[in-house]
């Protein structure tokens, strides 16, 4: 049951942000993509740093 309730949140999800994405796409420069990829890497490495200790703490 739980996996149909997670199914149906994605399938609403993606109906909902896919049109609202294609809207307002918009064009970005170099420089913001520069910007964005600087954070991408720590952010990545911190989330795998948070999973680790869950899974060290929990015992999972």
């Amino acid at each position: 049951m739980k996996v149909i309730v997670v199914l149906g949140l994605l399938v609403i999800s993606l109906v909902i942000l896919i049109p609202l994405l294609e809207r307002f796409q918009g064009n970005w420069s170099k420089d913001a993509y520069h910007k964005i990829g600087r954070w991408i890497l720590p952010l990545v490495m911190m989330s795998l740093v948070v999973q680790l200790l869950y899974a060290l703490l929990h015992g999972e």
